[in-house]
């Protein structure tokens, strides 16, 4: 918790309409109770000419709450970035359901003079770090706060995936793909895809494959302080399979052959601000009944 916080950072995805007069509505709202104002460079074009412009990792460093206006995705993004320095998070939901975030937007300088007031918790949680090793490339780092993912190209071919637990192999698993999630994550495509929902104060890695061609896989639940290896024979034979690593949906690349990728816990964890009350059933249960409601709605149309 903390005390009359002086610096706050605004993060937005420019891509939504409503968050362009947000951030420019917010920074005039804190500049005018005596508070710094930093953003990053997307944002600069938004806001006024006496907020400070700093890149993700210095924002981080700077702030003592870093205000996001968006959607989930929004907030992982800025959770990647700024991980290092990890500061408190508040995410603001201009989106659909909006697991992660804290407020709806018609609350927020409802909740905003209390958070500032340091009348918050802090909701730590579990990060991944994906590494790309092989191929005789220099290895590729990523870090995670929902999930690390490998699917198949667009050809209905099986990718055959060997999971490996630091030295020795566990599982294989011939299906369309594999998804590496945070307890985080499990509420996102891992859970699509038939994988538990975890509390996401659990320490561990949850694997849950993608469509797999057997009738004996399951989602496995790893130990935190394990690292996973994937491997892929997909590129063995006369019909090579294309293989995508995503990291949130939102970052990757196509893998080559001779490649596998090793994910394991990061050191950082994210820090989302959480006012008083807050309760992951509760949320649970609420957004996903939103969920239900909002696919029926589409369903009818």
């Amino acid at each position: 918790m903390a005390e009359g916080i002086r610096r706050v950072g605004i993060w937005m995805n420019p891509q939504k309409a409503r968050a362009r007069p947000l951030a420019l509505t917010l920074a005039n709202w804190l500049e005018g109770r005596g508070h710094e104002v930093a953003v990053p460079p997307w944002v600069s074009d938004l806001v006024g000419p006496r907020v400070q412009i700093a890149t993700p990792d210095v924002l981080g460093e700077r702030v003592g709450l870093l205000v996001v206006l968006g959607g989930d995705g929004t907030l992982l993004g800025a959770a990647r970035q700024t991980s290092a320095a990890a500061p408190p998070l508040l995410g603001v939901n201009l989106g659909h359901l909006g697991f992660l975030t804290e407020v709806e937007e018609a609350e927020l300088f409802t909740a905003l003079p209390g958070i500032l007031d340091g009348e918050y918790s802090l909701d730590e949680r579990m990060m991944l770090e994906c590494e790309v090793h092989g191929a005789g490339r220099p290895v590729e780092r990523w870090r995670a706060l929902n999930d690390v993912v490998l699917t198949k190209g667009p050809f209905a071919r099986l990718l055959r995936l060997r999971v490996g637990v630091d030295d020795r192999e566990v599982v294989s698993y011939p299906g369309d793909g594999i998804i590496i999630s945070t307890p985080t994550g499990s509420t996102a495509y891992s859970l699509s895809a038939g994988g538990p929902v975890l509390h996401p104060h659990v320490d561990g890695i949850l694997v849950t494959p993608i469509c797999p061609h057997t009738l004996y896989s399951r989602p496995l639940l790893l130990s935190a302080g394990e690292r996973l290896v994937l491997r892929t024979d997909s590129d063995q034979g006369p019909t090579r399979v294309d293989v995508a690593l995503t990291v949130d949906a939102q970052e990757g690349r196509a893998l080559v052959p001779g490649e596998w990728v090793e994910v394991a816990a990061s050191p950082q964890r994210a820090r989302l601000v959480r006012r008083p009350g807050w309760n992951f059933y509760a949320v649970l249960r609420r957004k996903l009944a939103e969920d239900d409601r909002l696919g029926l709605e589409r369903d009818s149309l």
